[in-house]
């Protein structure tokens, strides 16, 4: 099941990629020879999702025209909520439950992410996050029969599906999701799904230069 609304998390800052993002958004850094949050909106659009909403708050200027003319709804956010915060602020616009949340900056080889954790995804299900093996010893999950516990050699690979009903219970406006999977996690399990292809991290100049060499080059 592909929720029909998907959101693309674009607000932050971009500190780790060091002077790359001194006059660029993240986001709008090239993955090849496009930007590499172009290669998220084909992600989406190939797994069918209808409706594609990004938050924006660092740089807007030079973000915002470029998803607009894609389609993209777009929510700026005068101050940075973190990913849970901002997604509780845009569930009017999402308007439907689950929803379908990723992050732009990685980059995948093989399968679909999108309808990887579609298939896995069933209706009892409150959070379903794709993840992939890490080298980094108790990373941020173990997996056991499509359980996720914290701490483990799994991490999450930033695409997901999550019912929104319980955001309301978080007393806090800024966020992040990690804590409403643990506050889900309170009253029942949260699931992983294990993506079968290739991933890579864009986090950092060196990580979107690997990716550049590895996936593009």
């Amino acid at each position: 099941m592909i929720p029909d609304a998907a959101m693309i998390f674009a607000a932050g800052f971009g500190t780790r990629m060091g002077t790359l993002t001194k006059s660029t958004p993240k986001p709008m850094l090239k993955l090849g020879d496009r930007p590499m949050i172009d290669h998220t909106l084909d992600i989406l659009r190939d797994a069918g999702v209808g409706r594609i909403i990004a938050n924006t708050h660092y740089l807007p200027e030079l973000i915002e025209p470029h998803l607009q003319e894609k389609g993209v709804t777009v929510l700026r956010e005068v101050e940075i909520l973190e990913t849970g915060g901002g997604l509780r602020a845009a569930l009017p616009v999402l308007n439907c439950n689950p929803v379908l949340t990723i992050n732009p900056d990685a980059f995948w080889r093989g399968p679909n992410p999108i309808k990887v954790v579609a298939d896995a995804w069933h209706d009892s299900m409150s959070a379903l996050l794709l993840c992939v093996p890490s080298s980094i010893d108790n990373s941020d999950f173990s997996l056991e029969q499509g359980e996720l516990r914290r701490k483990g050699p799994y991490r999450y690979a930033g695409v997901q599906i999550l019912r929104t009903d319980r955001l309301h219970e978080i007393d806090q406006e800024v966020f992040s999701l990690n804590a409403y999977w643990d506050l889900l996690a309170d009253t029942g399990p949260i699931h992983g799904a294990l993506y079968p292809g290739e991933w890579l991290d864009i986090g950092t100049a060196e990580k979107l230069e690997m990716a550049n060499a590895r996936f593009v080059g």
